[in-house]
């Protein structure tokens, strides 16, 4: 296990990853260490469901990815699951008659607060901001920060030109030497002079 900040529970997540249909990119780290004790409901036998998170992404805390085996029978008079609990006795129902909204991807460089919650299917755009007990339960676009119970996008985090310029530069899939050299670019709050970086860098 690697901990990336010594004397913090702060986990680098991948080299922890031991189910099948869980896929983390490297440098994503979760304040904690134990991540697969966050991911829920996760029966990729019946479901096939990935969950899928980007490279150098940021997750705080407590927060969960709950997955498709979450779901009841929505087309019946109840939603009970009778079938899967003792002293009552029933067949499952099929599984297109439950709710299955496919895999969970979050992107590259996303931020996801302290104790938010990702429902099942949800697509995360990179350099996106998910608040603290945010409930995600539909799309949220790239570099847009979106907060609340049900999350909703409140602003995109940067302006038009610097989403795309980030977008074509893709620098968490670069070397780590050139990531390096970035540093001082990626982290500058001067965002004229990272955009003038960018272009150059592009050509």
């Amino acid at each position: 296990m690697r901990l990336p900040v010594p004397g913090f529970d702060v986990t680098y997540v991948k080299p922890t990853i031991t189910r099948k249909n869980i896929e983390v990119g490297d440098f994503t780290y979760y304040s904690g260490l134990d991540f697969e004790a966050q991911v829920t409901h996760h029966y990729p036998d019946m479901y096939g469901d990935r969950l899928v998170i980007g490279k150098f992404c940021q997750i705080a805390a407590g927060v969960m990815f709950v997955m498709n085996g979450a779901n009841h029978q929505m087309n019946a008079a109840t939603t009970f699951p009778f079938y899967i609990l003792e002293r009552w006795s029933g067949v499952a129902p099929a599984l297109e008659d439950l709710p299955c909204k496919g895999d969970t991807v979050i992107g590259n460089d996303v931020w996801i607060g302290e104790n938010a919650v990702i429902l099942p299917g949800v697509q995360v755009g990179d350099g996106a901001v998910i608040g603290a007990r945010a409930v995600v339960g539909s799309d949220i676009a790239p570099y847009t920060i979106a907060a609340g119970n049900p999350a909703r996008s409140i602003r995109r985090r940067l302006d038009e030109e610097m989403i795309d310029l980030l977008e074509k530069v893709q620098w968490w899939d670069l070397p780590i030497g050139q990531i390096q050299a970035l540093m001082p670019i990626l982290t500058s709050p001067d965002l004229e002079r990272v955009k003038e970086q960018l272009r150059r860098r592009l050509g």
